[in-house]
Parts: C-alpha cells; sequence; structure tokens
C-alpha cells in the first residue's frame, strides 16, 4: 500500500491550505476546504477500512458513497502541512447519507469541519449543474469581508461593481456572484441559502464573514477567490476616491463576446 500523503491530489490540496494561510485568508481555524477523491485512484493508497463513523446531522444520500478530503474543525491552517494525519481526514459518505466514515485522518480523536454539512450541499448543487465539480472551498478574504461593510450586497449591484474594477473579471466569472446578507455560520440555513445560490454562481459572498467558491479543480476554486479578493482590495483603494476611469457596459459586453461567454450573462444585467 502507498502512502497516501504520496497521492498527488492531496499534496496539492495541502499545497493549496498552506497558501491560503500564508496569504492571510484562513487565520486561526477560519475556513475549511472539501474535495471528492477518485475511489478507484484511492485503492492504490487506502484499504477502505472505517477507523470510526462520524454523523453528519444532513441527509447526504446523494453522495452516498463519495470520498472526501475535508479539513477538520478547530485545526489551525498554518498545522496542515506540519501534521496532515492530525489535521484533516478522508471520509466516505454512508450509504444511508446519515453517516461520514472515516477511513484516514483525524488521529486525535477530531472531526470535519462544522461547515461540512453547507460543503456537502453545495456540492449537491453545483453537480447538478456540472457533474465534474469536486472542490468547495472557503476562506476569510479580508478585502472581500471589507467591500461587504461598505458596499450595497445587490448581487448585481455588487458583481458590476466588480467586473468594472478588474478587467479580467467578467471572463473569470461571467455569470456573476451570488451575495448573501450576513447569517449565523455553522447553521442549516446558511448551508441551504448557499447551495440554493449555487445553481447560480461558483462565489457565493457571506456578508461580513467571507466567501464559498467550487470548482471542477482546487485551482479553479482557488483561482475565483484570488480574482474577486483582489478586484475587492483595488476597489477598497480607490473607495472614496474620485473615479475618471471605469469600463462601461459596453466594453464589458465586448469582453465576454470576445471569449464567447456572452450567453453567460443575465439578461438585463448589462446596459447595452
Amino acid at each position: 500500500m502507498k502512502n497516501i500523503l504520496d497521492y498527488a491530489p492531496i499534496k496539492e490540496y495541502i499545497r493549496n491550505i498552506s497558501n491560503m494561510y500564508r496569504l492571510g485568508y484562513d487565520e486561526r481555524n477560519g475556513g475549511n476546504v472539501s474535495m471528492i477523491l477518485n475511489k478507484d485512484e484511492l485503492k492504490e493508497y487506502l484499504d477502505f477500512k472505517v477507523i470510526r463513523v462520524i454523523p453528519i446531522n444532513f441527509d447526504a444520500t446523494e453522495l452516498a458513497g463519495e470520498v472526501f478530503v475535508v479539513t477538520g474543525t478547530g485545526k489551525y491552517f498554518k498545522n496542515v502541512e506540519y501534521d496532515p494525519e492530525r489535521n484533516i481526514g478522508i471520509v466516505r459518505i454512508s450509504k444511508d447519507g446519515k453517516n461520514a466514515e472515516l477511513l484516514w485522518g483525524f488521529n486525535d480523536g477530531g472531526k470535519f469541519t462544522s461547515e461540512f454539512p453547507a460543503h456537502l450541499m453545495s456540492h449537491i448543487a453545483r453537480r447538478k449543474i456540472n457533474p465534474n465539480n469536486k472542490v468547495v472551498m472557503h476562506c476569510h478574504p479580508a478585502n472581500i469581508i471589507a467591500m461587504t461593510i461598505t458596499h450595497s450586497l445587490d448581487e448585481k449591484e455588487f458583481t458590476k461593481t466588480i467586473w468594472r474594477t478588474n478587467t479580467e473579471c467578467i471572463v473569470v466569472f461571467p455569470e456573476g456572484l451570488g451575495v448573501l446578507p450576513w447569517e449565523l455560520c455553522g447553521t442549516p440555513k446558511i448551508g441551504m441559502d448557499t447551495a440554493e445560490k449555487m445553481k447560480d454562481y461558483r462565489v457565493v459572498i457571506w456578508a461580513i464573514h467571507g466567501v464559498f467558491a467550487c470548482g471542477e479543480t482546487l485551482d479553479e476554486a482557488f483561482g475565483l477567490i484570488e480574482t474577486v479578493e483582489k478586484t475587492c482590495e483595488i476597489y477598497n483603494l480607490c473607495n472614496g476616491k474620485e473615479i475618471l476611469n471605469t469600463i462601461t457596459d459596453e466594453q464589458l459586453y465586448s469582453l465576454a463576446k470576445f471569449w464567447n461567454l456572452e450567453n453567460l450573462i443575465k439578461p438585463g444585467w448589462l446596459d447595452i
């Protein structure tokens, strides 16, 4: 049996988590990442013996049999690369969808993040849109949070401000951004509300909290967050100053059309 820490997707997962911490996206134990793993590939690394069973407190029947790597509750991202078997775990969703079967990790008796049910809800929602979706990523980037304090939370207005602030944004997320007002975190409601937004968006902003993003790969999910965060930083630097130049709706449309993405823009969001 090969060492699971030599499995390329796990190595990439750990690299991403370390990078997110170094960028300041995940302070303390803030944030969480889940990713679906290839069961056939895992046979070389795991014997699939169930170490223990952890209740999910959510009906995840639609994901029964799927195997996830997920960050642990109360675990600091800065420690993952130094002690992965303590800070992350690999779990399989039980046949009845009520439990997660621990196959590896959480060796201190820990469990998955408290927001794992919210992750599972988003996985379910996104897979109905894109069956290849594998990653859900949540973190607390400072500039995104800051912008939700000073800007309207209307999705159209928030998205268009972002689009107009950075040329690449309408190309990276032509469908726009989902935005939720402040809600109590770790509850079924915020998970359900996020999953509902995931039917239309790959990025959902949690006001005065952070961001959820999905993707087929870690690079896609992280790249979405990275692009939004950088653009929010630019907006925050300019906020309160006289704006002399911006990208017009006609120019935004020309960008989308150049990349054959114009059909992904919501009707009525551009005044053209």
